[in-house]
């Protein structure tokens, strides 16, 4: 009777696993494009109007696009509601992160959030409305969350209706980045005064799906291929970094390897994963803070906590203004927030807690992610001792002529240094980004990294 029992608990156990990690019934995939939006973002506003409903997102056509790629501001014209600062932040505070709270208190005189009509700008091709209906038909996890499963006939937004907070996370991970894109970006990481040096980087990201010499049984589980080149300063340029981003990275880890101009080498870089340091970012960031949160999830738990309204930076057009300097930009403290938008969106809030028996330098984590791209708009971060350390704040703009959502700065704050690292910025750049070019996998091969690194 005894072992009946246990075959029997057994037995539900496993039933209660399945039904955890199934992907979502036909009647639950049906919301979307109907209450749901295309990638599961509820489809009207809120109670009071203040969040409208979405209606499609940017057009194609929503403004003027200039020679090198720099967008129009479809929304230049318009003033800030309000803005909150250090004296009113309290007013605010059940819409604002503790990270964002704690910046106000850090720098009382100067922080601040300019809050503008709230815009559901979010849009997307057809062809990945109809992959993330696959997705939701067919995606499920494995190993606990580690890695997806019948993925592969989709590869974008892996669960657009989430059950949990891994599934959040999955589809920040897996969102359409545009295709192949090729970036000429600068990253500043200011000192406690203000004084600052650049680096410059031209980075690419490049799909398997978009390879048309990649395998795709034999790239299974390649989410993408990373390289990305130092181009300035001096001391710095050709040195280069080679990543394959892997789905299931306790499966098959991450691959890395650098090329150093200066030795004329190329090495394994395992160090480029987790709280590794980032690329010549001083300290102030950990491989895993690139794209907010990137790479494997396996180190943490990752509770869903729900849905809320709060400030978010959104529709950064005017941050993105090739008429700007990087000094125009770079204060000390933070970032010139004049050159801001934030606006009131509903966000997917997930907590973070670092696994027993797994190192990491941020022991807790919560992250708030926009619902209409699944794109993370806010990250705290916290130390060992659980105490506040940095805060993360995503500025995003929808690239309307290419219908991708993505960031025109990543800014991470350290709030017990004083400093911060900002990255991506363009203004200066030669060029917007490019979407769409042609990909060979020979290109990402670490064989291929001493030309990729000539300077």
């Amino acid at each position: 009777m005894m072992k009946t029992t246990r075959i029997l608990q057994t037995l539900a156990l496993t039933l209660l696993a399945t039904s955890v990690m199934a992907a979502v019934s036909e009647q639950e995939a049906a919301q979307l494009g109907t209450s749901l939006t295309p990638l599961g973002a509820e489809m009207a506003g809120n109670a009071d109007g203040s969040i409208p409903a979405w209606t499609g997102g940017l057009s194609t056509s929503a403004g003027a696009v200039d020679a090198k790629g720099f967008l129009a501001d479809p929304f230049a014209n318009e003033q800030p509601l309000f803005t909150i600062t250090a004296a009113n932040a309290a007013q605010y505070q059940d819409k604002l992160s503790a990270g964002q709270m704690a910046m106000f208190k850090r720098y009382a005189g100067s922080y601040k959030i300019p809050v503008y009509p709230t815009h559901r700008s979010v849009a997307l091709p057809d062809e990945i409305y109809a992959a993330a209906k696959r997705s939701a038909l067919n995606t499920t996890t494995v190993d606990g969350g580690n890695g997806l499963q019948n993925f592969s006939d989709s590869r974008y937004y892996a669960f657009p209706i989430p059950k949990n907070g891994v599934e959040v996370v999955w589809n920040h991970i897996t969102r359409y980045r545009g295709g192949n894109v090729r970036r000429w970006i600068t990253q500043a990481t200011p000192q406690t005064n203000g004084s600052y040096s650049l680096v410059k980087f031209e980075d690419e990201v490049a799909f398997p799906s978009d390879m048309p010499d990649i395998d795709p049984a034999k790239a299974a589980n390649v989410l993408l291929y990373f390289k990305q080149r130092v181009t300035a300063p001096s001391r710095l340029a050709g040195n280069v970094l080679l990543v394959h981003e892997t789905i299931d990275q306790v499966k098959e880890p991450r691959l890395a390897w650098i090329y150093n101009a200066g030795q004329r080498r190329v090495r394994r870089a395992p160090q480029v994963a987790y709280d590794g340091p980032g690329t010549a970012s001083d300290g102030m960031r950990t491989a895993d803070n690139f794209d907010l949160f990137s790479g494997a999830p396996d180190r943490y738990d990752w509770k869903l906590v729900g849905k809320k309204e709060m400030y978010i930076p959104y529709n950064s057009f005017k941050l993105d203004s090739p008429s700007l300097k990087y000094d125009e930009v770079i204060k000390a403290g933070h970032i010139n927030q004049d050159l801001t938008r934030y606006e009131l969106h509903r966000v997917w809030e997930v907590e973070a807690t670092l696994k027993s028996g797994e190192r990491h330098i941020y022991a807790k984590r919560h992250l708030y992610f926009d619902e209409d791209s699944w794109q993370l708009a806010l990250v705290d971060h916290y130390d060992g001792r659980g105490q506040l350390w940095r805060v993360a704040e995503g500025h995003a703009q929808n690239y309307y002529n290419h219908q991708v959502p993505s960031y025109t700065l990543e800014a991470l704050y350290d709030i017990v240094a004083g400093r911060y690292l900002a990255l991506g910025m363009k203004n200066e750049e030669k060029s917007a980004y490019a979407f769409g070019f042609k990909a060979s996998g020979a290109d990402y091969t670490p064989a291929a990294l001493r030309s990729s690194g000539v300077r």
